[in-house]
């Protein structure tokens, strides 16, 4: 059994899997994920977990080099996209919200987690620790 990091074994296998540049995703109870996209459902009751919670477990074990996160989070969600700025230190590339869910259909998975805010999604690149 692990004794720290991801404990969810699929979160940690996907992790293990990512190469550089593949991506990962993570977001709120109602995104649209593609039906093709495998996706690792956390959500247990409104708000739990929530979006930064797993973000931060997540970044405990993925490297990333850069994130996609939705332009309209700007307008309605300011305050989580301050926590996740507090969170990560790459860059943040903003994109219209149809182009999160369209790059959704190429990420390796997405964690749907139980946070009912809007826009609290993001998207993951896979850095190298080399």
């Amino acid at each position: 059994m692990k004794k720290t990091g991801v404990i969810n074994s699929q979160i940690s296998a996907v992790i293990a899997s990512m190469g550089h540049m593949d991506t990962l995703g993570i977001g709120d109870a109602g995104m649209p994920v593609p039906k093709d996209t495998s996706t690792i459902d956390l959500a247990v009751e409104k708000n739990l977990p929530s979006f930064t919670l797993v973000l931060k477990n997540v970044l405990q074990e993925l490297q990333i080099q850069e994130v996609y996160i939705a332009e309209e989070i700007k307008t309605y969600n300011l305050e989580q996209l301050k926590k996740v700025q507090e969170i990560i230190n790459v860059p943040i590339k903003f994109i219209p919200h149809e182009g999160m869910k369209e790059k959704l259909r190429s990420t390796k998975a997405f964690i749907r987690t139980g946070e009912m805010t809007p826009y609290s999604n993001i998207i993951l690149v896979s850095g190298v620790i080399f």
